[in-house]
């Protein structure tokens, strides 16, 4: 197992000449959109709709990502046996990949193809029943068929539990290829096993191969996530920071789960992302190429700006949902109602 990561894989790379990068916006709205079922595994359609995934990774590409996930956030064992499919775990991701790199290389342009490592779905021990081997087992199994179908990383991403992150790590080692990883923080500025940005920042730097970057995804708004971004960036990291902020927050519409952020709002996210320290910036929940087009304008036409306060973020995309960030209970009070997302 090598002690630090390759420094010169393709984010590395694109990170040490650019600014920024745009990663991609949501899997799962895009694919429920295409027709996919509520309790489908969606890594399915990876062999049996190759159609729609490459509509799926065209669409961030076209908007211009420079970067996208591929469809196996769920790809590992344990999510896949809830469906019987827990012996296809290598097969799904590598086609997920494989797809994923033949819209890469038809872009015209260097796009990076990042394999989606999500959780397992199961609690680690001592307060469940999952081992540390085991879910080290688990994702390296996965991350040996995104290696196999030629992704340039791995991202995990969405995790909640320190120790589930840890097993990814060393996953990523064991399989000798570089990766990113993210938690989400939706419980009052901590993941919902209660780690906090702090902690996670202080994580990071103890891992014997630790990420090229990381950051947050998903969580509640866009207004959290960046509250976390400088979380992160308050702990004086010099590692590059990843924000991938939901589109808005969820409602329910007509018997389905729609996400109230419109293009512009997520246009002006990007950019308070972007200076608020964030290098790898992208959208997670209900984030569509439409999203992606205008944070791409918004990123490359608007001027930097000074470090945001939390006043102004709030101004721009909404009141945090929780009154503090997690670290104390003195930290930032919720916004009034007349400070409500645009």
């Amino acid at each position: 197992m090598s002690s630090s990561a390759p420094t010169d894989d393709a984010l590395t790379q694109a990170l040490a000449s650019h600014d920024w990068l745009m990663a991609d916006g949501a899997t799962g709205t895009t694919l429920f959109n295409m027709g996919l079922e509520a309790g489908e595994p969606p890594e399915l359609w990876n062999v049996d709709h190759p159609d729609r995934i490459l509509a799926l990774y065209q669409g961030p590409v076209d908007a211009g990502s420079d970067l996208f996930l591929t469809n196996s956030f769920g790809g590992n064992a344990a999510r896949l046996k809830l469906h019987d499919h827990q012996r296809r775990v290598r097969e799904l991701n590598r086609v997920a990949a494989e797809l994923g790199r033949e819209v890469a290389d038809k872009a015209g342009r260097k796009v990076i193809v990042a394999g989606s490592m999500g959780p397992t779905g199961e609690i680690m021990e001592p307060m469940g029943s999952l081992t540390h081997a085991d879910a080290v087992e688990m994702f390296h199994e996965q991350a040996d068929g995104l290696k196999e179908g030629g992704v340039d990383l791995l991202w995990v991403e969405t995790i909640s539990a320190p120790e589930e992150y840890r097993a990814a790590s060393e996953a990523a080692a064991l399989a000798g290829m570089p990766w990113c990883g993210t938690m989400s923080f939706d419980t009052a500025g901590r993941t919902m096993m209660g780690m906090t940005s702090t902690g996670m920042a202080a994580m990071v730097e103890t891992l014997p191969y630790p990420p090229i970057a990381f950051g947050a995804n998903c969580g509640v708004g866009a207004s959290d996530l960046l509250r976390t971004v400088l979380g992160f960036v308050a702990q004086g990291t010099e590692r590059p920071l990843i924000a991938k902020g939901n589109a808005g927050i969820p409602k329910y519409v007509d018997g389905h789960i729609h996400y109230d952020g419109t293009p512009e709002l997520m246009a002006e996210y990007a950019v308070l992302a972007r200076d608020s320290g964030a290098r790898i910036i992208g959208g997670c929940c209900g984030t569509t190429p439409e999203h992606l087009r205008l944070m791409r304008e918004a990123l490359e036409t608007r001027p930097t700006n000074g470090r945001p306060t939390l006043e102004a973020i709030t101004a721009a995309l909404g009141g945090f949902s929780s009154a503090n960030d997690g670290l104390n209970d003195d930290g930032p009070k919720r916004t009034r109602a007349s400070q409500r997302r645009r």
